[in-house]
């Protein structure tokens, strides 16, 4: 192998581990689909538990009218992972 060759492929690895952490960065706030995806339930089951007071989430602007979104920020994500749902309130 060629040192152009190996400094090629290094470019490649480079460029590969990147866009890994680019992907995996850890988020101050995500979004009930993103949380549904990380814990790999449906959007709408996240969405109600937020409603229900299941986890601690906020509500935020989102561009359309008056409507709001939850929001979840990763503290309670990881709550949530760790220590599971809170009690219906």
């Amino acid at each position: 192998m060629t040192t152009q060759e190996i400094a090629d492929r290094l470019e490649r690895i480079e460029q590969t581990l990147q866009q890994l952490i680019t992907q995996k960065t850890i988020k101050e706030w995500y979004s009930t689909a993103e949380v549904a995806e990380i814990l790999g339930k449906a959007e709408f089951t996240v969405r109600e538990w937020c409603r229900l007071g299941r986890v601690y989430a906020s509500k935020r602007d989102c561009g359309r009218g008056k409507s709001k979104e939850w929001i979840i920020s990763h503290e309670e994500l990881t709550r949530v992972q760790n220590e599971g749902l809170l009690a219906v309130r």
